[in-house]
Order: C-alpha cells, then sequence, then structure tokens
C-alpha cells in the first residue's frame, strides 16, 4: 500500500534551504480549478517518473493588490490553509507560497528566472499555463521562459485553456459566477463547491423569535461573497456536515444592517457563538426581498426552508423529518 506523503510549505525565500531538485508548477492559483489541477497533476506525475521533487510556487498574496493604484483589490477564491490542503491532496512535495512583496515586485523577467526559480528553488522543468506571466510589471511571458530554457537548459511545458462547455476555466470566471449568485455552475469549474468559512458571531437574534435560529459570520471583505440572496447550502462544524440554508445580505425588512450570512441548520441545536464553521453554497433559491412585515418574512422563510430541505432530502435519498 502507498504510503501518503506529506508536502513541504515554504512561506518565504529565506525557508528554502537544503531542498531537492525540482519540476514546478508556475502559477498564481487562487482557485486551484480544474485547469490548475490539471496543470499540478502533470507536474506531480512529470516529476515522479523524472524522480525529482514535485513542486508548487505561488504567492500568499495576489500580485493585482500590490501594484494596484485605483484601490481595487483582487477577492479570494480559497483561504490560505484551504489552498494549501487541496495542493497537498495532489501529490505535490513542496509549496513554495511566498509574499509578492518589494523585491519580487522589482526583479526582473530574467532575474527571476535565473537568480529564484533556478538557483534558489533548483528548477529542472516548468509546467505553466498558455497566459503566464512574471517579472517586473509582468514583462515576462512564454517566449521569455521559452528563449531562457534554451539558454540555461531547463525543460518548459505550456498547457492550453481548458475548457468546460465551451468556457474558459479561469479564477476571473468564477469570481463572476459567486459575484452573480450563480454558485451551482462553480462545481464545473473548480470539481468542488464555493465555500466560505468564519467564527459565529452575536446578531440581533431575531431568527430565535420567529423560529429559525441562525448562525452569523460577518463577511469576510478579502473572499469574494455571492450576491444578496438566499441559498441552498452545508454547514461544515467540527468536521461534520449539515444540510443548512443560508441568507446572504442585509436584513432589509428588519433595519439597515452590514452584508452577512446567517445559515440556519436544520435538525441542529448545539449553541455556536465562537465557534467556526464553514458554508458550503450549493444553489440560489431566491434574491434577498424587503417584505411588508415580520410576519410576511417568516411565512417566506417557512417557504425558503421547506424548499431546501427537499433538495437535500432528494439528493442524499433520504425522507424528509
Amino acid at each position: 500500500m502507498k504510503t501518503k506523503k506529506s508536502m513541504k510549505l515554504f512561506n518565504t525565500t529565506a525557508e528554502i534551504v537544503n531542498i531537492e531538485p525540482t519540476i514546478i508548477a508556475l502559477g498564481n492559483f487562487d482557485g486551484v480549478h480544474k485547469g490548475h489541477r490539471e496543470l499540478i497533476s502533470r507536474t506531480v506525475k512529470s516529476a515522479e517518473a523524472a524522480k525529482l521533487k514535485s513542486a508548487v510556487f505561488t504567492f500568499s498574496n495576489h500580485p493585482r493588490n500590490v501594484m494596484s493604484t485605483n484601490g481595487i483589490k483582487v477577492k479570494n477564491i480559497l483561504y490560505a490553509d484551504e489552498k494549501a490542503e487541496i495542493i497537498e491532496s495532489l501529490g505535490v512535495d513542496y509549496m513554495f507560497n511566498i509574499p509578492f512583496d518589494c523585491e519580487i515586485q522589482h526583479m526582473s523577467a530574467i532575474d527571476f528566472i535565473s537568480n529564484l526559480l533556478l538557483a534558489k528553488l533548483k528548477m529542472q522543468e516548468a509546467y505553466c499555463g498558455f497566459n503566464y506571466k512574471f517579472g517586473y510589471k509582468a514583462s515576462g511571458d512564454i517566449e521569455t521562459l521559452m528563449k531562457e530554457s534554451i539558454k540555461k537548459k531547463f525543460g518548459i511545458h505550456v498547457l492550453d485553456p481548458i475548457k468546460i462547455e465551451g468556457v474558459v476555466v479561469s479564477s476571473t470566471r468564477i469570481r463572476e459566477l459567486v459575484e452573480a449568485g450563480e454558485v451551482d455552475e462553480c462545481m464545473k469549474l473548480m470539481g468542488r463547491n464555493y465555500t466560505v468559512g468564519g467564527e459565529v458571531v452575536v446578531g440581533n437574534r431575531l431568527g430565535h423569535k420567529i423560529g429559525f435560529p441562525t448562525s452569523n459570520l460577518i463577511v469576510d471583505e478579502t473572499m469574494v461573497a455571492p450576491s444578496n440572496g438566499v441559498y441552498i447550502t452545508y454547514c461544515t462544524y467540527s468536521g461534520r456536515s449539515y444540510p443548512s440554508v443560508t441568507n446572504v445580505g442585509v436584513k432589509p425588512t428588519v433595519g439597515e444592517f452590514y452584508k452577512n450570512m446567517e445559515t440556519h441548520i436544520f435538525n441542529f441545536d448545539k449553541e455556536l457563538y465562537g465557534k467556526t464553521i464553514r458554508v458550503e453554497f450549493i444553489k440560489k433559491m431566491r434574491d434577498e426581498k424587503k417584505f411588508e412585515s415580520m410576519e410576511h418574512l417568516a411565512k417566506q422563510i417557512t417557504k425558503d426552508c421547506i424548499m431546501a430541505k427537499d433538495y437535500h432530502r432528494k439528493k442524499s435519498g433520504k425522507s424528509s423529518s
């Protein structure tokens, strides 16, 4: 039986010492979507065949957020630990997850290859996507890598874009889907459902008053957030997944609030304040709206719960409780 290997994670360039020669997947891998997974899987197979270490080189922060001049930030699709877990599950030996700092930002494309990839990371071969850019002001591209590979004798493999139902799989497209509330389409591109998490905070306890207690999460401003509305979800707590329904929004019927996420977990009576949960978005049922009264809101929530329970029941093949 093959023993599962553990991945070594490097969070700074200073930590990268005494490593073995590598075959590296280059990219942001901010969604570790199906295109990223294909790239990484090919890297791992190639490294195993060559008896070298497989590696992923990425940044812990998005380069565009460092270089942004208009204040608009690229939102994360994955949490850092989630990203590392997925990459490790693909059989990678080394993950170089270093910050895109001033030194990296101003490094020329040639120095990036020579001083970082070759000298520091001991790269023998590289795998990257068709649109990979690197170096100062993104001056390095596939052509640069090709030319340098001949001069410096390293291998380069460039993957064409992966399409699903005619759509190019990309992190940009995934962000668009989440922001539009089309979370059910994420599975096709990511191979998993879009998930957010955090610590449960005290809300206004309105849900308890009308018979639908909820666990409240403040929207993480660094993460891409689903559009306001009601979603069929799963809630993971302490390693177990529970059927649930989630409202994302500002609660217009009640008053004016910051955008948050309220999750009602079916057949669950534990107190979760201060606990960490993750909410997995399956499908949007409706947009958020302002109701005429709390009574009308309660009736709609009842309908939402019936619909969500029915979905979960059909998916699990169990009778509704």
